[in-house]
């Protein structure tokens, strides 16, 4: 290798989007507004690191609604849920504080508005993820998943003249699309969605690899292997020239043997990992001689959503703060506000 010279390009934007910010923020409000516990319906987000530390200030998760017990506080995960999940929900007369993403809460709205209109909705998405499971749950006689490019040749519509293709949140860009181009080629009628699926911190994280991909001779994605979007990552760099890729949760988890001979290494992290995590992975790369660090700039992110509406009202009830505040990879150098 010509240039022996070790050295980490690292993504900006990474890591905490708006949706996770918000959702980590909900549970942490919501502790200190009523106490220890509160439960939360699935994991907040996929991250393995944020569950565990929630779990240690009293957030108690659950896969299902029965598991609450009845009359008690439950946050729904940023990733949304079905309609039925709030029948349930009221039927305990559980407190409930929704943290859906509002980007994935968009698809929601659209999935309702083509089932309205008696459309078939063709949801690109992967096979059991919480998000298309609570999508597909707004109307599930209208909405058939296509689990990407290979999957459209099992795709049946009553109306090839109606029909319209919404997405997952958190897939690849350039996947999604070649699907849409397959979908299109049969159903040369498909409409597209009233706006993008694929949410601007997804997109704006893909593109950063695509950016530093062909320099990187390894790429390390942080996040859980749960994240979809943290997979995709992983995925994108190879697609774009990274010689090997890995994800990890930890620093720990890198094996040394992934830098021998390796000069240039790619940094990023899922969107729905904490700074924190990514501070370890850099410390881990300077103490064995990767210490020349230089941020590769895509996108600037300056979004920020409101907390839930019943959080909001509770804290300014009991003359608490509403603010939201920004994960540490937007203002740390190198990164964006």
């Amino acid at each position: 290798m010509a240039d022996t010279t070790k050295r980490v390009l690292l993504a900006a934007p990474r890591g905490y989007c708006a949706g996770v910010d918000r959702a980590v923020v909900t549970v942490e409000k919501a502790l200190e507004l009523y106490g220890a516990p509160v439960y939360v319906r699935k994991e907040i987000v996929h991250n393995k690191h944020v569950v565990t530390t929630l779990q240690q200030r009293g957030a108690i998760f659950v896969d299902e609604t029965d598991e609450v017990p009845e009359g008690a506080t439950v946050v729904f995960s940023a990733h949304g849920v079905a309609p039925v999940v709030h029948e349930e929900a009221r039927a305990l007369s559980l407190r409930t504080i929704d943290a859906t993403c509002p980007l994935v809460t968009k698809v929601h709205r659209e999935a309702v508005r083509f089932a309205d209109a008696d459309y078939d909705i063709l949801l690109i998405g992967h096979e059991g993820h919480e998000e298309v499971v609570g999508t597909a749950g707004e109307a599930p006689e209208h909405i058939q998943l296509v689990d990407g490019p290979d999957d459209v040749d099992n795709v049946t519509v009553r109306d090839a003249d109606k029909v319209v293709w919404l997405s997952q949140t958190t897939l690849s860009v350039d996947e999604t699309m070649e699907t849409v181009r397959r979908l299109r080629e049969r159903f040369p009628s498909l409409q597209d969605p009233p706006s993008d699926d694929i949410c601007y911190a997804t997109q704006n994280r893909q593109l950063a690899v695509k950016q530093m991909a062909a320099e990187c001779d390894l790429m390390i994605v942080i996040g859980s292997r749960n994240s979809s979007n943290s997979v995709r990552l992983v995925e994108v760099a190879l697609e774009h020239g990274t010689t090997a890729g890995h994800l990890v949760d930890y620093a720990a988890e890198i094996d040394e043997s992934w830098l021998e001979g390796v000069a240039t290494v790619g940094v990023t992290s899922g969107a729905s990992v904490p700074e924190i995590l990514v501070r370890e992975v850099l410390e881990y790369l300077a103490a064995r001689g990767y210490d020349d660090v230089s941020p590769v700039v895509a996108a600037e992110e300056s979004i920020m959503f409101s907390l839930p509406t019943e959080i909001r009202r509770d804290l300014k009830a009991a003359g608490k703060s509403d603010k939201m505040r920004h994960d540490a990879s937007f203002t740390e150098a190198g990164s964006l506000h």
